[in-house]
């Protein structure tokens, strides 16, 4: 992601591969390309930390929190998150993403901006 490596992203991610963004669009793995191939989705920093690792059998669950930097479709995504992938283990034995979802992370009393401000 950090580095835009369309070839590397498509390895792993799942063909069904589904992401709900932090705004709560969905995005399929050929939206998620798309973005990233055209720019739309740009990091300048990306740090992860916090990663919590969890296997059952052929499923991973991982959590993590991530600082980020970069730009969307919407503007600014800078700030800090925490997301959760799924991972499941095909019959060849290769990891592949198969959800993932972000939260921005608020201050306490921080509320999320409306699209009238």
């Amino acid at each position: 992601m950090l580095h835009g490596n369309i070839a590397a992203m498509d390895g792993l991610l799942a063909d069904d591969y589904m992401a709900i963004t932090p705004t709560g669009i969905l995005q399929s793995k050929e939206q998620a390309l798309a973005s990233l191939r055209s720019g739309t989705v740009r990091f300048n920093s990306l740090d992860v930390s916090d990663r919590k690792i969890r296997i059952y059998g052929t499923t991973a669950l991982v959590t993590s929190r991530a600082d980020v930097t970069g730009t969307g479709p919407e503007g600014s995504m800078s700030g800090s998150y925490r997301y959760t992938r799924v991972y499941v283990r095909d019959v060849r034995g290769v990891w592949r993403i198969v959800s993932f979802e972000a939260s921005k992370i608020r201050e306490p009393g921080e509320r999320r901006a409306s699209k009238s401000e």
